[in-house]
């Protein structure tokens, strides 16, 4: 049965108009924005409760939703039940309601309560707005309790915000038996960058993500339609390794969105099938039966114009993301030390291209960027296979379960940046683990102090991490060796297909996690499957295998 649905008048669409429309739009598709919406997280989250039998209290969701925690919500709880603001994870009023400087407190963080009205802080104090305010050019209102366009009535200087101690506050991590999660900040402080005086924001927040390359210019706020003066523009799209895999309804954070439906219901909107479309609305079937909230031909229309915007955003932050993790990740010389019928021999720089920080940083232990390598020989065939995956979307490491059930062989020559956990056993030596739990030999596992000085030793007694980043401007090697036996019957020249890929997280912390559910409904091979969906490949670089050595562009160069 075919609808005329280019008949069907779309009413025009409710729009709010925020003071700040770019920075909400960059915060909207942000890792910020998305910290408490993550379905992994929460997951995490709620595995790390459970094994720790509740003593890991809010110290990971305390990060992730500050307003959740300082309004009271329970630890774990859907994000469908929580308050508005609580979902908007690290939202202004986490930066901007913050009234004191803080150290490396892993996200505690107290907040000026208050309504729209009270103070806003900031980097450059008060001079601006009290222009505005005071200049009858723009149309406001200043007072509780009268109508017109309210506005915050003071912005105070908080000095701190524009230095990287800021982003400290929340960016190293130790949890309480002194293990260091996340170094991010510690890093920073000991690195080039620093040394120069080049800030967080400066590669963060500037023109270029993970370039200090300077600021755009443009108004804090446009208030009825009148802009401020321009002033140097910090970019609050903060991209980063996250991405979402979430029903692009609930995220990005888009005003029109919120309005037009809630969560559960933007969950039953199957975008995927078209709905909304010309394609798939102009075709239906006799009876189709959408649900009641969405029975309206209209209003599907209505939410599929929100759901482009919000796939162009998503589509936008993809692109910066790629910029910022090529600036860090790069491809060096490749060196071919053995070249013949009986072995081939070579080796792959892997350099880190920034001075700010070690890569991966923050959370390195669940950061995935690896090496996929392909060798072939003369006709194209496949004689060697590095950095594939599994059917899972694993790496075949020791956390594969292929590898783990002897179904697929161990990657001996895998390349991969993620840090591994180590813990002590109860006979001693050490076994890898996924999640950082504080490992205990009782039967009651909890959350606690070491025993210990982990200041002494470095470490907890009971746990380490073997790091694998790359410290600033540093490098490493890859090494691979291609056998006889995997040459025998094959003809060179061979060739080597070379691609740096860069993940969220490994699958198997899906596997690791899943025990507890996955908001919004998610089954884990939806979850696994988004994850993997979401890799990107950095590099690529196709090189012959001969015996010298080789540089990025392909030319050759002196052999080491």
């Amino acid at each position: 049965m075919r609808h005329c649905s280019r008949n069907i008048r779309i009413l025009p669409r409710r729009r709010v108009g925020p003071a700040h429309p770019v920075q909400y739009e960059e915060w909207s598709v942000s890792p910020h924005a998305y910290a408490q919406l993550s379905p992994v997280f929460d997951a995490m989250n709620a595995t790390l409760i459970k094994l720790t039998n509740g003593s890991e209290g809010d110290f990971c969701i305390r990060c992730h939703t500050p307003v959740g925690m300082n309004l009271g919500e329970p630890v774990i709880m859907s994000n469908l039940d929580r308050h508005p603001t609580s979902r908007e994870g690290v939202t202004c009023v986490v930066c901007h309601r913050r009234k004191q400087p803080y150290g490396k407190i892993s996200g505690r963080l107290g907040l000026v309560e208050g309504d729209i009205f009270e103070s806003v802080f900031g980097p450059n104090g008060n001079e601006e707005l009290r222009r505005v305010i005071e200049s009858g050019e723009y149309a406001i209102n200043t007072e509780r309790g009268r109508t017109g366009r309210a506005i915050h009535t003071n912005a105070r200087k908080l000095d701190q915000m524009s230095t990287s101690g800021f982003c400290g506050s929340c960016h190293d991590v130790n949890t309480v038996d002194g293990f260091r999660l996340e170094e991010a900040f510690s890093e920073f402080k000991s690195s080039p960058a620093a040394k120069k005086g080049v800030s967080c924001q400066d590669c963060h927040m500037g023109r270029d993500p993970g370039v200090p390359a300077g600021y755009a210019e443009g108004p804090a706020a446009i208030v009825g339609g009148e802009p401020t003066r321009p002033r140097k523009h910090a970019n609050h799209m903060f991209v980063g390794p996250d991405y979402s895999i979430i029903h692009p309804g609930l995220y990005p954070h888009n005003p029109s969105a919120q309005q037009l439906a809630s969560l559960s219901e933007w969950l039953v909107f199957d975008h995927e099938a078209g709905w909304g479309t010309d394609a798939f609305e102009d075709y239906l079937p006799n009876g189709f039966a959408f649900p009641e909230r969405w029975s309206s031909i209209a209003d599907r229309y209505e939410a599929r114009e929100i759901l482009n915007e919000n796939l162009v955003l998503l589509e936008k932050s993809a692109v910066q993301r790629k910029k910022l993790l090529r600036e860090g990740y790069q491809l060096g010389r490749i060196v071919v030390d053995r070249a013949d019928p009986d072995e081939i021999r070579f080796r792959v720089e892997v350099k880190n291209g920034t001075e700010g920080h070690n890569v991966p940083t923050g959370f390195d232990a669940e950061r995935v960027v690896f090496l996929r390598v392909t060798v072939s020989d003369l006709n194209g065939k496949v004689v060697y296979v590095s950095g594939d995956l599994d059917p899972n979307g694993d790496l075949r490491d020791l956390h594969s379960v292929y590898v783990h059930n002897g179904e697929l062989p161990l990657d001996k020559h895998l390349f991969s940046l993620q840090s591994k956990f180590l813990l002590n056993m109860i006979r001693g030596g050490e076994r890898e683990q996924v999640l950082p739990v504080n490992y205990s030999q009782d039967p009651l596992p909890f959350e606690r102090p070491s025993t210990s000085s982990s200041l002494l030793l470095g470490r907890p007694r009971g746990a380490r991490k073997h790091r694998r980043t790359i410290g600033p401007l540093g490098s490493t090697w890859a090494k691979y060796k291609v056998t006889a036996s995997q040459l025998a019957g094959t003809e060179g020249p061979y060739k080597a297909n070379i691609k740096m890929t860069a993940g969220m997280i490994p699958v198997n912390l899906v596997h690791a996690i899943q025990g507890v559910g996955f908001d919004y409904g998610m089954l884990p091979r939806k979850v696994a499957d988004a994850v993997v969906a979401g890799h990107q490949t950095l590099w690529e670089r196709d090189v012959v295998l001969q015996p010298e050595a080789i540089d990025y562009d392909g030319k050759q160069i002196a052999k080491e």
